[in-house]
């Protein structure tokens, strides 16, 4: 497949990422059972995951998004910018911070310590993908989909330099 000037091969089926979604959804359900939790969505990413999970939820929830932006191209700024903040009150809340990919953990570091200065009750991060070589720091991830190499992976949300999410599985660059 071709995204722009670059050639990725197949990486993830769309059933391998169904089958991890509904994997991750059981884990949720359990866990969260006789609660309420709000998801928090961050876009431009998760859109797709976000969707496909929530479908698999079966709690009484909320869902709600912030679009955050930390990459130009395929390389990560090292700054988080926030475009579209959260308005929902979080105070005494279980959260569940909805990621397609945990890459270096700027982003996510960012976001939790938000979270952590807003009084929630608990907050947990479900990330479909994440790359432990490229992560600096030191956050947890609870629910993960897929722990995958450190090399660029765009589709199902996740893109180059604006294109490429469009598909319903992921694909890997070409080496």
């Amino acid at each position: 497949m071709k995204v722009k000037d670059k050639e990725f091969i197949s990486y993830l089926s769309e059933g391998e990422i169904q089958n991890k979604i509904k994997g991750l959804a059981n884990q949720i359900n359990k866990d969260y059972k006789e609660t309420k939790p709000l998801f928090i969505a961050i876009l431009n990413g998760s859109f797709m995951f976000a969707s496909d999970l929530l479908k698999e939820i079966n709690l009484d929830c909320e869902i709600s998004f912030m679009k955050l932006s930390s990459y130009e191209e395929m390389n990560s700024t090292g700054t988080v910018r926030e475009l579209i903040g959260l308005t929902e009150n979080v105070f005494k809340r279980n959260v569940i911070i909805i990621e397609d990919i945990v890459d270096t953990g700027n982003t996510m570091k960012n976001v939790l310590e938000q979270f952590k200065d807003r009084g929630v009750k608990s907050v947990e991060v479900v990330s479909l993908l994440i790359k432990p070589e490229a992560v600096v720091n030191d956050i947890e991830i609870k629910y993960i989909g897929f722990e995958i190499p450190n090399k660029f992976v765009v589709g199902y949300g996740l893109d180059y330099d604006g294109f490429g999410r469009n598909t319903k599985a992921i694909y890997q660059l070409k080496s």
